[in-house]
């Protein structure tokens, strides 16, 4: 007879950490010229927004008030367009987007393609104190290493 589960008891075996960084995967951004990926990760971005019902119009307003200048939702349908001229999204209006979609996986784009990657400002001291824990232990690791040649030089 097959073992029985308590359906209330979680299952360990399935825990998944939550990601350290944000940002869209390849899936999303796929190929093609910069342009083109930074259209898909905002078309993705809108997108998200809207499944977590905030309308395009709701984003145009949060943006309009961040910037302090209007932002219509015909500008942003531009700048989910390939084919639209004017598809460039401006720095200042990107950084209104990331705020008023609350999509920060857009902010890990532009950094995954200098090799950096961004993380929540939670997770700093703990990345700094692995930094200081491995350089103690290399300099651990030297000093040893010196103290053994030494000794091996007055016998």
């Amino acid at each position: 007879m097959p073992l029985l589960r308590d359906p209330h008891t979680r299952d360990l075996s399935a825990y998944e950490p939550e990601p350290v960084t944000v940002g869209y995967g390849a899936d999303v951004v796929g190929r093609g010229d910069l342009g083109a990926q930074i259209v898909r990760i905002v078309s993705r971005a809108l997108r998200d927004a809207r499944a977590a019902g905030v309308s395009r119009a709701e984003v145009a307003r949060l943006m309009t008030e961040y910037l302090g200048r209007d932002v219509k939702v015909a500008t942003l349908d531009k700048w989910v367009s390939a084919a639209a001229p004017e598809r460039n999204i401006p720095l200042d209006a990107f950084a209104a987007l990331v705020h008023a979609t609350g999509q920060h996986d857009l902010l890990g784009h532009l950094p995954g393609l200098f090799g950096y990657a961004v993380v929540p400002l939670g997770y700093v001291d703990m990345i700094e104190l692995q930094q200081l824990e491995e350089h103690a232990r290399k300099i651990a690791e030297r000093k040893a290493n010196l103290q053994a040649k030494i000794k091996g030089g007055r016998r």
